[in-house]
């Protein structure tokens, strides 16, 4: 079958902030229209970090493949530029087996990157300058780094932790060698896509959706967070590994520190975790061709909508028994 020179392979996206309810809904999307799930969470490409990341467990992801899971050891640096290579090559993938590629997850810049086609250009590297900035977190703390770079780039700032202190460096790094903020750099994209898009964000009320952040945190506290945190230090991954930024991994890793109680990692737990769903609500908000469907309505109502949109998207009938087969053409 000869390709037009204007085809685009389909392309579906759910995004949302943490604990709104993706993982659930993405296995009855993926049941319904032959798709293969990629994570687009940077965490979960982490082995043995399954609990701080709601990892989905194998036994729940009732046979549909799932990518970009357990691919690299915690002390890997995995990177943006590296998971927008990965995705490339998966999308490629599976679209040549007649499958639809199915991207969920809640990291704003990895997600957006592969969807718009982001470029990332070498800025090269200062090692003296990173060594200087780390010098400078140990002797004034974290938050004193975070506000150099509030001062040169206060978007970037508000996308990163304090205690993210690699991508603080990073971005300050970028800024040193370019003169241009990092967050300038991603608006200047062209954000023009290589794929036939259908976006669907899910929202929730912001009082129930930090009621549902606060019981999963306390869900994975029964679940043994402590203890998965623990056997990674134990195992000699690094306090600075990009992995032992993520939600859940450094505010355990002070309690196990003796820098607080469990009572204090467990509150800064539950607030960070809220004030970063409402960055990524902020970052998905500013995406355009998002499709918003609000997560307070009941499951199935929300699902028969997400169908709509995804058929209407993609040019399917629903009154069709086959639609279920559609990205098996070829």
């Amino acid at each position: 079958m000869t390709v037009p020179a204007a085809y685009k392979p389909p392309l579906l996206v759910l995004v949302g902030p943490t604990a709104v309810g993706k993982t659930q809904l993405s296995i009855e999307i993926a049941k319904t229209w032959n798709a293969e799930i990629i994570s687009g969470d940077s965490m979960q490409v982490y082995r043995g970090m399954d609990i701080g990341t709601a990892k989905i467990a194998p036994e729940e992801r009732e046979g549909i493949p799932h990518h970009l899971i357990d691919e690299y050891e915690p002390d890997y640096p995995f990177s943006v530029a590296e998971f927008q290579r990965r995705c490339r090559e998966l999308i490629a993938d599976i679209s040549s087996r007649g499958r639809l590629p199915f991207i969920v997850g809640g990291t704003g810049l990895y997600v957006e990157s592969v969807c718009y086609n982001y470029e990332f250009v070498d800025s090269g590297a200062d090692e003296a300058f990173r060594e200087e900035q780390r010098r400078y977190a140990e002797r004034f703390g974290e938050q004193a780094l975070h506000e150099r770079l509030r001062a040169v780039d206060p978007e970037s700032a508000d996308r990163l932790h304090p205690r993210d202190i690699r991508r603080v460096i990073r971005a300050l790094e970028v800024h040193h060698l370019t003169g241009i903020p990092l967050s300038k750099q991603l608006e200047g994209q062209k954000k023009q896509s290589p794929y036939e898009l259908c976006m669907i964000g899910l929202t929730m009320d912001r009082a129930a959706l930090y009621r549902r952040i606060d019981e999963r945190v306390d869900r994975m506290l029964k679940e043994g967070l402590v203890d998965e945190v623990r056997k990674l230090l134990a195992a000699g991954v690094p306090r600075d590994a990009v992995s032992m930024q993520g939600l859940g991994y450094k505010e355990i890793a002070l309690y196990l520190d003796g820098a607080c109680t469990l009572d204090e990692a467990v509150y800064l737990l539950k607030r960070d975790t809220r004030r970063f769903a409402k960055r990524q609500l902020s970052w998905f908000r500013r995406m355009k061709d998002i499709h918003w469907v609000d997560m307070g309505e009941n499951f199935h109502k929300n699902l028969e909508m997400i169908h709509a949109i995804i058929a209407g998207k993609f040019g399917v009938h629903l009154e069709c028994t086959s639609y279920q087969s559609f990205f098996r053409r070829g």
